[in-house]
C-alpha cells in the first residue's frame, strides 16, 4: 500500500496536481484583488439565484418617494413637515422611529429673520408697544420649524436620528476642536455601554473616525437615541457588508439599525465583544450578531428593493394609511425619490436606496437570520481545495480526452450544486473560485502536459505553420513531419507579393488606432483569399503580403491557384473600399506581383528559430513585378513564365518588355484581366488594338502605334497603360532611340 501510494505522488501529473494545489492555497491567503472581484460577484449570483426572503412583520420604510415630492414640494422639506410626520407616525402607533437622514444644520427662514429685525428695533425704542413684542415673540416660535420638529421629536419619545462620521482629514480640516467635542455630546447615546475585551483590539483592525456629522443639538437632545448610517462598500462599489461598529476617539459608536432596534427591543443589555484581531461579535439581549473583525455584519438581502414595504410619506402625513397599519413596527424614514437619495449598489440592484439596508440588517438581527463567513468556513475551502485538486491529478491522467472532460464537467457541477446549497439552505459563503481554480487548472496542467509529452512532432508542426497554412494542409503535413528538418529543396513554384498602393500617405492622415484597424481588416480578408486556395502565407511585411502556392505540399496548378487569388483579392478589396467610404475611410488601392519557376524552399534559420519559407531569384522577380505596377497603373502583373502556365485559363494582355534591376536579360510582363468566362467581344478586341500597338512601338513606329493605342482608349478610356505608351511615344519621337532598340523597358529602381 505503501509503495502504491510513493507510485502515484512519483508521476508528473499528480505533481502538476500538487503545484496547481500550492500555488491556489497561496493565491486564497493572499486573496489577490483580481480573484476577490471573482469570488464577490459570484457571492451576488449566488444570492440573487436562491430567490427572496419573507420579511418579518416588525420592520417598515415611510419613503420620501417622488409622489410625496410632487404633492409636499421639493426636497429638502420644512422641519415642520417633518414634525407632521412624526406626530403622524406617533398616532399610527408606530414604537420606534428612525431617520435615514442627518439634520446637521438650522433650517433657514427669511420671515424669521425679518421678525428678529422689527424685535431688536421696538427693544431699542423707549416707546415700544408691549403687545406688540409680545405679539412678535409668538410668531418667532410659531416661525422656528426646528423647535417645532424638536417638540414632535420630544413628544413622540421614540425617535431614533441618524448620523455620519467623517473619516477623511479633509472633511475635517475646517472644524474646531470645540466643534467636534459638540458633536462627540450629541452622540453620546449611541455609545457602547458595555465593552468586554479578550485583549485590546489593534488600531488598524477598526474603522476609526476623526469627527461626527451630528445632529442639531436642539434635536439630538429630544431624540432617544442615534446611530450612525455610514457605509463601506467593497471594492467594486457593492454594498456586501453593515458596519455595525465604528470607534471614535475612546468610545465605540453603534449604528443606526443597531440603535433602533436597542429601543424597540426597550434597551436590552448590549454588548460589544473586543479582542486582539478586533470586533469578536455583538449581543443585543439574547441575540448574538456575528461580525468579522472590522464590526462588519454580512447582509443577507431579503430580494430587490419591492421586498420590504415602503409607505408614502404624504400618505403617512395625510392620513391615508389605515389606522394600525404601522402599529408597533420599527419606521425608518429615508428618501427614495430619483436625485435625493443616496445611491447604493446591492447584489440585486446597481440602484438601491440605503433605507432599505438599514431595513434588511433590522430584520436579519430580529430573525438571526444570517450570512456565515467564518473561520471554519475558510478551513472547509482549504480542505475543498486540496481534495478537488488530488481528485483531478489522479483521475484526468488516466482518462483519454473525452472521458477526462466529461469528469471534469461532472465535477464542477457538483461543486457548484453542492456549494448553492450550502449557500441558499444553510446560510453558509464559502468560496467558489478558488476549490474550482483548484481542479480547473489542474486538468488543465495535466492536458497541456499530455499534450506535450504525448503529442510532441505533431505540435512542433503546428507551432510552426498555424499562422501561414490552412488547416487542411497542416493536417496534411502532420502525416510528415520530417518536413520541418532545417535545409530546402529546389522546387517549382508560384509566388505571390501585394501592396497597397501609397500607403504611407494614408498612415499620415490616420490615428494610429484608426491605421491599426484599417491595417488588420484589409490583411484578415487577403490573408483568407491565400488560405482559400491552400497558399502558405511567408510573412506580413508592414502592409505587404508575400504568399507562396506549391509548398510545402504539392500543388500541380500553383500557379493558377495564386491568379485566381490575386483576382479575388481585388473584387474582394472593391467591396472593402465601398464599405470603407461609407465610413469615411481613406480609398486604397493595392499591386500584385506573380512569378512562377524554380525556388528554394524549405526551414531556414537555426535549430532554435527558423522560418519555413522561399528564395531565389524568381522570387526576387515576383517582388520587382509587384512594384511595376506603380509604372503602368496596373494592378496585377504576371511574369512570361507564368504566363505560359494559365494562358489558355485566364485573360491577359502582353504590357513590356522589362530589365530588373541587376539582371541584363529581360523578361516579358502581362497584366491578368480577368478569367476566360469574362471575355467578351470588346475586352478581346481592346487586346487586340493594344499588342497591335505594343508590336509597332517596339518597331519605332510611332505613328501607327499611337493610331493603336487611340483606339484602345476608345474602348476603354481609363486604360492606364496605353496611355503610358502614348506619353513614351512622344518623347522617342524627340528623342529616337539608338539603333538596334530592342523595345526593352529597364527599371531603374527596384
Amino acid at each position: 500500500m505503501v509503495g502504491l501510494i510513493k507510485k502515484i505522488f512519483k508521476t508528473s501529473s499528480l505533481k502538476i496536481a500538487i503545484c496547481v494545489i500550492l500555488t491556489v492555497l497561496a493565491l486564497f491567503f493572499l486573496d489577490p484583488p483580481f480573484l476577490r472581484y471573482i469570488e464577490l460577484k459570484t457571492y451576488d449570483i449566488r444570492m440573487v439565484y436562491r430567490g427572496e426572503r419573507v420579511i418579518g412583520p416588525e420592520t417598515a420604510v415611510v419613503a420620501i418617494d417622488e409622489k410625496s415630492v410632487t404633492e409636499l414640494g421639493r426636497w429638502p422639506w420644512s422641519r415642520a413637515v417633518m414634525a407632521e410626520l412624526v406626530r403622524a407616525l406617533k398616532a399610527q402607533g408606530v414604537r420606534t422611529i428612525g431617520f435615514d437622514i442627518v439634520f446637521s444644520e438650522p433650517e433657514e427662514d427669511h420671515s424669521l429673520k425679518t421678525l428678529d429685525d422689527i424685535s431688536a428695533a421696538l427693544n431699542k425704542s423707549a416707546s415700544a408697544n408691549h403687545a406688540m413684542l409680545e405679539l412678535l415673540r409668538k410668531k418667532k416660535r410659531e416661525l422656528d420649524t426646528d423647535a417645532t420638529f424638536a417638540s414632535a421629536i420630544a413628544d413622540a419619545a421614540n425617535v431614533t436620528l441618524g448620523y455620519l462620521f467623517h473619516f477623511s482629514p479633509a472633511e475635517v480640516a475646517h472644524l474646531k476642536e470645540e466643534d467636534i467635542s459638540a458633536g462627540a455630546d450629541s452622540i453620546a447615546g449611541s455609545r457602547y455601554g458595555v465593552i468586554q475585551y479578550k485583549r485590546p483590539p489593534e488600531p488598524a483592525t477598526l474603522f476609526e473616525a476623526r469627527a461626527p456629522l451630528a445632529n442639531l443639538e436642539e434635536l439630538s437632545s429630544k431624540a432617544e437615541n442615534s446611530g450612525f448610517f455610514n457605509a463601506f462598500p467593497d471594492k467594486d462599489g457593492t454594498i456586501r457588508w453593515s458596519p455595525l461598529v465604528i470607534k471614535f476617539r475612546d468610545s465605540y459608536y453603534s449604528s443606526l439599525s443597531v440603535s433602533l432596534l436597542m429601543q424597540y427591543l426597550d434597551w436590552p443589555d448590549t454588548r460589544l465583544f473586543l479582542d486582539t484581531f478586533g470586533v469578536a461579535g455583538i449581543r443585543i439581549g439574547n441575540s448574538l450578531i456575528p461580525t468579522d473583525h472590522t464590526g462588519r455584519m454580512l447582509i443577507n438581502y431579503l430580494g430587490p428593493d419591492g421586498v420590504i414595504p415602503h409607505y408614502s410619506a404624504v400618505d403617512v402625513i395625510k392620513g391615508r394609511i389605515p389606522p394600525g397599519t404601522l402599529k408597533d413596527r420599527i419606521v425608518i424614514v429615508g428618501a427614495t425619490a430619483i436625485g435625493i437619495y443616496d445611491l447604493r449598489v446591492t447584489p440585486y440592484s446597481p440602484v438601491s436606496a440605503g433605507v432599505n439596508i438599514h431595513a434588511t440588517v433590522i430584520d436579519n438581527i430580529l430573525r438571526q437570520s444570517f450570512i456565515v463567513r467564518s473561520f471554519a468556513a475558510s478551513l472547509l475551502d482549504v480542505l475543498a481545495i486540496i481534495s478537488l485538486g488530488l481528485l483531478a491529478g489522479f483521475f484526468v491522467p488516466r482518462l483519454r480526452a473525452v472521458p477526462a472532460l466529461l469528469f471534469i464537467m461532472l465535477l464542477t457541477l457538483s461543486f457548484l450544486l453542492v456549494n448553492f446549497l450550502v449557500f441558499s439552505r444553510l446560510n453558509v459563503w464559502l468560496s467558489l473560485v478558488y476549490p474550482m481554480a483548484s481542479f480547473l487548472f489542474a486538468y488543465m496542467g495535466i492536458t497541456v502536459h499530455k499534450f506535450f509529452t504525448e503529442e510532441k512532432e505533431k505540435k512542433k508542426i503546428r507551432s510552426a505553420f498555424q499562422y501561414y497554412l490552412t488547416s487542411s494542409v497542416i493536417n496534411e503535413m502532420l502525416k510528415d513531419p520530417t518536413k520541418l528538418k532545417l535545409g530546402g529543396q529546389k522546387k517549382d513554384l508560384t509566388v505571390l507579393f501585394s501592396d497597397i498602393r501609397g500607403f504611407t500617405s494614408v498612415a499620415e492622415v490616420m490615428s494610429p488606432e484608426e491605421l491599426v484597424q484599417l491595417l488588420n481588416e484589409y490583411l484578415t480578408a487577403m490573408t483568407d483569399l491565400v488560405f482559400k486556395y491552400d497558399g502558405l502565407l511567408d510573412k506580413y511585411m508592414g502592409d505587404a503580403i508575400m504568399a507562396v502556392y506549391g509548398a510545402p505540399l504539392d500543388q500541380p496548378d500553383h500557379a493558377l491557384r495564386a491568379c485566381k487569388t490575386s483576382l479575388e483579392m481585388l473584387f474582394s478589396l472593391d467591396v472593402l473600399r465601398e464599405k470603407w467610404r461609407q465610413e469615411g475611410r481613406p480609398d486604397l488601392d493595392i499591386g500584385i506581383g506573380i512569378n512562377s519557376g524554380d525556388m528554394v524552399v524549405g526551414n531556414m534559420g537555426s535549430q532554435m528559430r527558423f522560418d519555413y519559407t522561399v528564395m531565389g531569384d524568381r522570387v526576387n522577380l515576383g517582388s520587382r513585378l509587384e512594384g511595376l505596377n506603380k509604372v503602368y497603373g496596373t494592378r496585377i502583373i504576371l511574369s512570361e513564365y507564368t504566363r505560359d502556365v494559365v494562358a489558355d485559363q485566364l485573360v491577359l494582355r502582353e504590357l513590356d518588355s522589362v530589365r530588373v534591376k541587376g539582371k541584363a536579360i529581360p523578361v516579358k510582363i502581362y497584366e491578368l484581366l480577368g478569367t476566360q468566362r469574362e471575355m467578351t467581344d470588346s475586352l478581346r478586341d481592346f487586346i487586340s488594338r493594344f499588342e497591335e500597338g505594343l508590336a509597332s512601338y517596339r518597331d519605332c513606329r510611332w505613328d501607327e502605334a499611337s493610331r493603336l493605342f487611340e483606339e484602345a482608349l476608345k474602348i476603354r478610356s481609363a486604360d492606364a497603360p496605353s496611355r503610358l505608351y502614348l506619353e513614351r511615344i512622344e518623347k522617342l519621337k524627340i528623342e529616337p532611340p539608338p539603333q538596334g532598340w530592342d523595345g526593352v523597358f529597364t527599371m531603374e529602381s527596384k
